[in-house]
């Protein structure tokens, strides 16, 4: 009784000590991207995204009190989109959309829907280049690349519903004649988040197809 009793505390120091240690982890990365988002912010914005901002302020387009600067904004857009792993995948991916209405907020909001469903044809385009690649490669038959490239593009909205939180880099609005809002909206998602939300639609699509080739999809997203 005293053994198991000494075990369960050392088990419960352990995961005590880890709880800590992962705490400690996120609050050091936390503080280590505050600090470079306040450096980021201080510096002068990239040529191209200052162009940008002023072609898109000369059309009208404002940022909402509070918001980062648009030449911020785009300058954070082009570094992300620049951005890859070691496959040589987007590290993250970008949806962009705008939408049109009498209240501000709800034209946001039905502009984060369609960037939404253009990142989901963003996420299939990807990971259809990934599937041709993996026969370029001799990874995978013709047969079984021509089932998944069909389960993906028949997948769009199952992708776009798998979608998890992104991140708004760029939005402003502008005010049209009529006193409606045009909202435009730029937003970024995980490229590893995004072959998994890719991979649980393509395997809704897949229920009837075997195990063998969920395997051969786990292999060619990297799982």
């Amino acid at each position: 009784m005293k053994k198991m009793f000494v075990c369960t505390f050392a088990i419960l120091c352990l995961s005590a000590n880890i709880t800590a240690q992962t705490t400690k982890d996120v609050r050091k990365e936390r503080q280590e991207m505050r600090k470079a988002s306040k450096s980021e912010l201080n510096e002068k914005a990239s040529k191209a995204a200052r162009k940008d901002a002023k072609k898109l302020t000369k059309e009208g387009w404002i940022t909402a009190p509070g918001a980062l600067p648009l030449e911020k904004q785009l300058d954070k857009s082009y570094m992300m989109q620049m951005e890859y792993d070691d496959d040589m995948y987007p590290k993250y991916l970008m949806g962009e959309a705008m939408s049109i209405g009498e209240n501000y907020d709800a034209a946001k909001m039905q502009a984060l829907e369609l960037a939404k469903q253009n990142l989901a044809g963003q996420i299939q385009t990807e990971v259809t280049a990934l599937i041709k690649n993996s026969v370029a490669n001799q990874q995978l038959a013709n047969e079984d690349a021509s089932s998944l490239t069909q389960s993906i593009m028949g997948a769009k909205n199952l992708i776009s519903q798998n979608i998890g939180r992104t991140i708004t880099v760029m939005e402003c609005y502008r005010i049209k004649t009529n006193k409606n809002k045009e909202v435009l909206v730029r937003i970024a998602y995980n490229g590893a988040m995004a072959k998994a939300a890719a991979k649980r639609a393509i395997q809704e699509e897949l229920n009837e197809k075997g195990e063998e080739i969920h395997k051969k999809l786990d292999e060619i997203l990297g799982w």
